[in-house]
């Protein structure tokens, strides 16, 4: 299996448009793809493909209006 290439937070704020804010606030609302514990560090990432399929399925404003 071809392993995951993962992101850190600056790269998913950036590439998902959103304030550090708001992303607490979808982590702690269960609408944000989990985050991968970086081994031998404090930090944390996200898998690339889950934040892009997330990107991807987000609804937009137009939709939100519906």
């Amino acid at each position: 299996m071809k392993e995951s290439k993962l992101i850190k937070i600056q790269e998913v704020l950036k590439r998902c448009a959103i304030s550090r804010a708001t992303l607490y606030r979808l982590i702690t609302n269960k609408n944000f793809p989990n985050q991968v514990s970086v081994t031998g560090n404090r930090s944390v990432a996200w898998r690339d493909e889950d934040i892009q399929r997330w990107i991807e399925e987000r609804p937009t404003i137009n939709q939100l209006g519906e």
